[in-house]
């Protein structure tokens, strides 16, 4: 039977802090543990959920709702937010028992899963990074990149409208026709909702607050672990020449490129994607 939402759903105390993840997969399994994006409506399974299936039978899989997401706290945190959503990622490892684990971090969840690498080393065997933040820096592409411009024309309208939302979507993929009704009313109503916008500012105030913290690209080199960084070659938020510094100054990372393919490889490219993935993490 595949997973589905009700049956994988899980929220546990860690850390001090009330965190809803998914789970599915053996039990006995190398374990992935999946960091969505940002943006309004994100969470783990909004990310990932359609990739569960295929990982779950391979992999003990969990999607994670990071902190001021989805169904998990919504604090105000104490420093910057790669730090302090690493900090509760390894305090749900420790409550459920993980020792160690591969890593995919796409976009906001790049910057917390490179986080938990550099910060807590042992507890990260292998990393995927999505189109991660932080660790990338644009050297071609201007600054704030289109997909960003329409993320804080959502995100700080007095009211937000499912207009602003398709057109902030949209700009997460190459084929608009991606973006469904369905998806702009899910995505929609998960974003309005007060605790969520809640949740959002906390977080984008934890971004202006320490700046600095936030630029891992500075730190890349120290990352030890085999790295795969994964674009999409369309990618509107965070542009594939952002990929390049990463590239050069990780030890050990190599670099797939989607064509065809925006800011959402998990979604545009998801067989390949899935199929990189699993290669990556299981043969050396």
């Amino acid at each position: 039977m595949s997973p589905t939402y009700q049956s994988t759903s899980r929220t546990v105390k860690a850390g001090g802090l009330a965190l809803h993840h998914h789970v599915a997969g053996p039990a006995d399994a190398p374990v992935v543990i999946m960091l969505h994006g940002g943006g309004p409506g994100a969470s783990g399974w909004s990310n990932f959920g359609a990739n569960l299936p295929h990982f779950a039978g391979r992999f003990r899989t969990l999607l994670v709702d990071l902190p001021c997401y989805g169904r998990s706290d919504k604090p105000e945190p104490d420093c910057d937010y790669f730090t302090f959503s690493a900090r509760a990622v390894v305090a749900l490892m420790d409550e459920l028992g993980i020792d160690s684990a591969h890593f995919i971090g796409n976009s906001l969840g790049g910057g917390t899963a490179v986080r938990i690498a550099l910060d807590h080393p042992d507890r990260v065997s292998k990393l995927l990074l999505m189109g991660p933040g932080g660790i990338s820096l644009n050297l071609f592409s201007a600054d704030p990149t289109e997909g960003i411009k329409r993320l804080f024309e959502f995100s700080l309208a007095p009211e937000p409208t499912r207009t602003a939302m398709r057109t902030f979507l949209t700009t997460l993929v190459h084929d608009p026709a991606v973006v469904t009704d369905a998806l702009v009313e899910e995505r929609y109503a998960q974003a309005i909702d007060p605790e969520a916008r809640l949740g959002n500012a906390r977080m984008a105030a934890a971004f202006t607050k320490w700046p600095e913290d936030t630029l891992l690209w500075r730190e890349a080199h120290r990352i030890t672990q085999p790295v795969l960084l994964t674009w999409g070659r369309e990618d509107r938020v965070n542009p594939v020449d952002g990929a390049f510094l990463a590239l050069k100054t990780i030890p050990d990372a190599r670099l797939h490129v989607f064509p065809r393919c925006g800011h959402w490889a998990q979604t545009e490219a998801a067989a390949e994607f899935n199929r990189l993935a699993t290669d990556f993490f299981l043969h050396p």
